[in-house]
């Protein structure tokens, strides 16, 4: 048997039994190291402070910085060594996370290793990468800790979100937006649940229009658009060859820019080009980025990207050329490396403030600039010299406070003339705190899917809070993005809950989404083919654009293996807790299955219920847990719990001479006989009475009528009298 063997890594990618977020678990099998302390390995433990010494701040159990380095000398053992590491590990990949726990299961050895995550596929090679680390650091091997956690940050920027991405997700999660993933290794994402759903890709919405995007990407189709609303820009036209840009170039009057047509990110885009031959010169690589080449006059000043969300500027910086100072000595090809690129602010990840300049394969642009100052890349400035190697530097410099009012109308403009919801409009001027009239400055280019980044990371200024405000664009301050959302767990019963549930809240009117374990229904229509229960059947009643209400079945199986399908529910209902499912994923007592249910407890959002068995002791302290009210149901009046919970001015649902009662407070009505209720075989009423009860509990929760209630539990059995029905029913009474 292999040391620190990984048997198996469950991603529970909802809440779970060990946190309201997602979490990795993996069982390891300690093998020959199981009784290892780390106190007891000479050596050891000085190397994992040397190849992780910014563990020092994992507090752990003594709460305190250094907490667990004091853990490591006075003796510790490898699971609870490997969280941390694995913690570690993604902290050094760039996913700041601090959670984690390592617990024992039932078989001697094995162990599960849980740790919070930012993205998934990052996490998992954390654990395996922590796993060879750890490994090596027991036997006293060669480990490259740095070259694994260059590796890992490969991984982050393979898979895990953009920065302009997660500033959107990060505002909404703070306003309580729900959010999805739609797939691997993108940034599209899912903002709000059903009918309240919203989609963002980077720094575009779901409103960011076709028409628009294509305006924008044609810089000739956006200049002459621009210029019939009033907007400066400067003058040009689009040329067919190098002849014609040169006879542009002269009647525009020199000097001119030559750039793409519909390139971007300043791909091919020459600037000052004084000359016929730099003219010419400019064509030739400009057709090499896109379809067609403009030559428009050349606007003298400094770059500055605005940012406008809404129709409204929300931030806009300057532009910093990267700049080289000679030393008589080295090349510019040199001092671009030991000056520019050696910044800790410049890297190839999306982390990184600013990028670095490729000294690999050089721009043509910078080429050409170079050759302007009258230098190549292997040029030797004299002593003090500055030589400009990048014009086309990330925008650094924050200028929000600084834009003149007409200039924040003239961008404001440009946006809705487009059509953009979200755009970042490039404007060249000399001073952004005077009119663009004034100084012949003008929109140079309009961008669809602005890059959010260096609003959000200024070398210099405050960062602005850009991902909220297009948050806020998306959903108005009253709006959470939230339906809805009834989840039901049980070892028994729950398949009748479910199914009573969405036939009585079908009065509501509202489209219903369900998902259980018989399968998918949306409205009237029923996908029994898909296993409804698991976080897939969640994930699309919540993604169907239609889904008003969603009713949401939720296994102790799911809870285990996958997590709940989502993070937040308004009705939560616990129907039992049963020893049917012990020994799944070594939960082996009554109590541990009991706290995997509570999950759906935990979850219950502060303004909403939790709807739970009175007559189960296990069910009942689950109580404590929950944010929001809490509505016992039972099946006598004479419930204790429920004659407390009462005395408390708190609602209940329970029978009482042979009828169905609901309670709030000291006050009590009848809804209705249970002669009323019509299940849809005889015989086994009794065997489903606390499904009933809890539907009736969920259902007045929802805020439904009794009339509507009543007029539901009356025509159950014709509306569900199906044989699939029939032989779920009849299994759960076997």
């Amino acid at each position: 048997m292999a040391d620190l063997d990984i048997r198996e890594i469950l991603i529970l990618r909802g809440p779970n039994i060990w946190a309201n977020y997602p979490v990795l678990e993996g069982w390891v099998e300690l093998g020959s190291l199981k009784d290892a302390s780390s106190e007891e390995l000479p050596g050891f433990a000085d190397r994992l402070k040397a190849w992780l010494p910014g563990m020092i701040e994992h507090r752990c159990s003594e709460g305190e910085r250094g907490g667990f380095f004091q853990r490591l000398d006075r003796g510790t053992y490898p699971a609870h060594i490997l969280e941390h590491v694995t913690l570690e590990l993604q902290n050094c990949a760039g996913h700041s996370v601090g959670y984690g726990k390592a617990r024992h299961t039932c078989v001697d050895g094995l162990y599960k290793v849980v740790v919070r995550y930012v993205d998934e596929a990052v996490a998992e090679a954390c654990l395996r990468t922590g796993r060879n680390l750890l490994l090596a650091a027991y036997w006293n091997e060669h480990f490259d800790v740095a070259g694994a956690i260059e590796k890992l940050r490969n991984i982050v920027d393979g898979n895990a979100l953009g920065p302009s991405t997660k500033a959107i997700v990060d505002a909404a999660r703070d306003r309580g937006i729900p959010w999805r993933r739609l797939q691997d290794g993108r940034s599209l994402i899912q903002l709000g649940h059903g009918v309240k759903q919203r989609r963002i890709w980077t720094a575009e919405t779901d409103q960011t229009g076709a028409i628009a995007e294509y305006i924008a990407q044609d810089k000739d189709l956006t200049r002459s658009t621009l210029r019939r609303a009033g907007v400066p820009v400067p003058e040009g036209r689009i040329v067919s060859d190098a002849d014609d840009a040169w006879e542009a170039a002269e009647d525009t009057g020199l000097p001119v820019v030559v750039k793409p047509r519909d390139a971007n990110h300043g791909r091919g885009v020459f600037i000052d080009m004084k000359t016929e031959e730099q003219v010419r010169h400019a064509f030739e690589e400009a057709s090499k980025e896109g379809d067609g080449v403009i030559v428009e006059r050349f606007i003298p000043g400094v770059d500055h990207r605005l940012l406008v969300i809404g129709g409204k500027l929300v931030a806009a910086s300057r532009g910093e050329p990267a700049m080289v100072t000679g030393d008589g000595k080295l090349t510019i090809h040199q001092l671009v490396e030991a000056q520019v690129n050696s910044d800790p602010r410049r890297g190839d990840h999306d982390s990184a403030a600013w990028a670095k300049v490729d000294t690999v394969v050089w721009d043509p642009t910078v080429l050409a600039d170079l050759l302007q100052q009258g230098h190549t890349t292997e040029s030797i400035p004299k002593m003090g010299e500055q030589v400009m190697v990048s014009r086309f530097a990330n925008p650094s410099v924050d200028i929000t406070d600084e834009v003149h009012p007409s200039i924040s109308e003239h961008v404001s403009t440009a946006a809705r003339v487009i059509g953009l919801d979200i755009t970042g409009i490039d404007v060249v001027c000399r001073d952004i705190s005077r009119p663009l009239e004034e100084q012949g400055g003008g929109v140079v280019e309009v961008n669809a899917s602005p890059g959010l980044h260096g609003h959000l990371k200024s070398a210099v200024g405050p960062p602005r809070p850009v991902g909220e405000a297009i948050v806020d664009m998306m959903f108005p301050a009253e709006e959470s993005g939230r339906i809805p959302l009834i989840g039901v767990t049980g070892t028994t019963g729950t398949p009748i809950a479910i199914r009573l549930i969405a036939h009585l809240a079908a009065a509501t009117g509202k489209r219903m989404g369900v998902a259980s374990g018989e399968g998918l229904q949306f409205g009237k229509r029923v996908v029994r083919e898909v296993k409804g229960d698991r976080i897939a059947g969640a994930h699309g009643v919540l993604l169907h654009p239609w889904t008003e209400l969603a009713v949401c079945e939720v296994s102790a199986e799911c809870i285990l293996r996958e997590g709940i399908g989502f993070d937040r529910c308004q009705i939560g209902v616990v129907t039992d807790v049963g020893r049917e499912e012990l020994g799944m994923n070594y939960i082996d007592t009554i109590e541990q299955m009991a706290k995997v249910h509570r999950c759906i407890v935990d979850i219950v959002l502060p303004e909403g219920t939790a709807v739970l068995n009175a007559d189960d002791p296990l069910v009942v302290e689950m109580a404590e847990f929950c944010r929001g009210s809490v509505m016992y149901f039972s099946r006598s009046d004479s419930s204790a719990i429920v004659e407390q919970h009462r005395e408390k001015g708190h609602r209940a649902v329970y029978v009482s001479q042979e009828a169905l009662w609901l309670a709030a407070g000291a006050g009590a009505r009848m809804l209705c006989l249970l002669n009323d209720v019509a299940l849809p075989l005889q015989g086994i009423f009794s065997f489903h009475l606390e499904a009933v009860l809890a539907a009736v509990g969920a259902c007045w929760a929802l805020g439904m009528e009794d009339g509507m209630i009543v007029e539901g539990l009356r025509s159950f059995g014709a509306a569900t009298a199906d044989p699939l029905l029939g032989q779920v029913m009849a299994a759960e009474v076997a």
